[in-house]
């Protein structure tokens, strides 16, 4: 178990990281529509939905799971560890030395026996006997550091927040890695149930050549890109062997087509997100798995020298100008509710301090001071071209030139093309994205976006005030110390408007009533390892 005995406790522009980093960043593929009564997202409780039929667990079969989207590596120093961009199938290949535990916010070992500290500086990790990679080889403290040394010389997707924190990593014997922290961390086990927490096997290589050897419960098999992966279960696994005796992920065109296949019985679990959708899920009592996602909806802006957003008055303008609800109305037929709030009413790290309502008349005035200085009022904004996508921004048009804007939309025809018009050639100066921050632990994401030295800017704007704020919650012991600086946060990004918030997402894992025994992770991953189907 983790004991704290305290109070309590640049940029990545490789080609296939890059068509990772934005998976879903675009608005949904919903469409509008009549308005109709909306989500209460406030009403949600993260984590599981839904309660397993009694009954003995049944050997054989295959699952088949629709992923968000298809992995473009399964090298955890490649891809994001979430369910959006593959997560679930390196989940299941890896395991991770630490799980989050969504019913208390919790993170409880894994591969992991234990993890403790005293003073949130040294963290002390005891791994399980007899853990065994996918080739036999043992996973020992020195296997550990062995991948985490490699994710961070590969310049994995949370490598930022561990160089600036972890310095020093010691293996005093085959079981014990010991972190030395540069600074009190109390959510430190965190980090250990995404990527950085995926240990590697030696043999596994990297780049065209890389072949995922991992301690999971299941292995790789037949991968038919665009099509389906399947992976198939190790009986030598650390926790027994799988029910299942695979794991097939397609890859369908959109959240809608899994969730009709999934209600046909054709497939056995699908993943939506879009309000919409979420709320069609709900209203059917299912048997589901929810991690919440604060700002999932929401906007870059390009504060790079030359452009609109170098100027705060604009940025701010901006924010003041959308009506978030009416995002909503138009994207999602009024499902969800939008926010400007980056942790509205339903989070745990929801504070005082509310985002920046909708104030056009306050907008128009600061437009004007801009202009004034010789702003030209002209805005580039990027978006995708699905019809969600389109309705967005055709309502971000419409309200940005009621305040005296001037919108030029260009709707990318494939996520590809908006990740290299925005992360490759910066050339937009607003751009739909999603910055998904989790309930578990808002921290990793929120210093890749938002902190200097992150690697998730792409132009965005930074301030050693922000830097400041981060730095300071991630050293707060407690959630209560650390929720009133994620308030300063909030009104940190009112004064500065890095980005413009649109409101959160309900990521939504959901299966079919025969299927048993989910284990849902951190980032809306979820673990096959006890599943079976009656």
């Amino acid at each position: 178990m983790i004991r704290r005995r305290t109070k309590r406790v640049q940029a990545l522009l490789a080609a296939g990281l890059a068509t990772l980093l934005v998976a879903g960043c675009s608005s949904a593929t919903s469409g509008g529509g009549p308005k109709r009564e909306a989500v209460d997202l406030s009403s949600i409780t993260e984590g599981y939905i839904g309660t397993d039929k009694a009954g003995d667990p049944v050997d054989g079969g295959t699952l088949t799971m629709a992923s968000f989207a298809e992995p473009r590596s399964l090298d955890p120093a490649v891809t994001i560890a979430a369910l959006t961009t593959g997560g679930s199938e390196m989940l299941n290949i890896y395991d991770t030395l630490m799980r989050y535990e969504a019913s208390d916010t919790t993170f409880v070992p894994q591969l992991a026996e234990s993890l403790e500290s005293d003073d949130n500086v040294t963290w002390t990790l005891r791994l399980r006997d007899g853990v065994l990679f996918s080739d036999g080889s043992t996973l020992d403290s020195a296997a550990v550091k062995r991948s985490q040394e490699r994710y961070v010389a590969l310049s994995g997707p949370e490598s930022a927040l561990w160089k600036a924190n972890v310095t020093k990593v010691e293996t005093p014997d085959p079981s014990t890695v010991v972190y030395t922290l540069a600074k009190p961390w109390a959510q430190f086990p965190g980090i250990l149930s995404t990527g950085p927490g995926m240990v590697v096997g030696e043999k596994s290589g990297e780049g065209e050549s890389f072949k995922p050897i991992g301690a999971g419960p299941f292995t790789l098999g037949p991968w038919a890109p665009q099509e389906s992966l399947t992976l198939n279960a190790r009986a030598d696994y650390w926790d027994g062997k799988p029910h299942l005796d695979s794991v097939k992920f397609v890859y369908l065109p959109s959240a809608l087509t899994a969730l009709e296949s999934q209600r046909k019985g054709e497939i056995d679990v699908a993943f939506v997100r879009e309000p919409d959708q979420v709320e069609d899920v709900l209203k059917s009592k299912p048997h589901a798995y929810v991690n919440m996602t604060a700002a999932q909806n929401s906007a870059l802006i390009n504060a790079s020298e030359g452009r609109p957003g170098e100027d705060p008055r604009v940025r701010k303008a901006m924010q003041l100008a959308i009506d978030t609800q009416l995002l909503t109305e138009r994207a999602f037929k009024g499902a969800g509710g939008g926010s400007p709030t980056i942790f509205p009413g339903y989070s745990r790290w929801h504070g005082d301090t509310e985002g920046l309502a909708y104030d056009p008349d306050a907008a128009k005035e600061l437009l004007e001071q801009a202009k004034a200085d010789g702003f030209d009022g002209k805005i580039h904004y990027v978006d995708g071209s699905d019809p969600a996508s389109r309705d967005t921004a055709l309502a971000v048009k419409a309200l940005l030139e009621a305040v005296g804007f001037e919108v030029e939309i260009d709707l990318m025809r494939t996520v590809a093309d908006l990740i290299n018009k925005v992360v490759i050639d910066r050339d937009y100066d607003v751009s739909a994205w999603g910055h998904s921050f989790r309930e578990s632990d808002p921290i990793p994401k929120m210093f890749a976006i938002m902190h200097s030295t992150g690697n998730q800017l792409y132009g965005s704007y930074t301030s050693k005030a922000m830097d400041a704020l981060l730095e300071e919650f991630q050293v707060a012991p407690s959630y209560e110390e650390q929720k009133a600086v994620m308030d300063r946060i909030q009104q940190q990004v009112n004064a500065d408007v890095p980005f413009l918030v649109f409101g959160p997402y309900a990521e939504t894992v959901v299966w079919n009533e025969n299927v048993r025994a989910v284990t849902g992770a951190a980032n809306s991953m979820v673990l096959y390892s006890k599943t079976w189907k009656s």
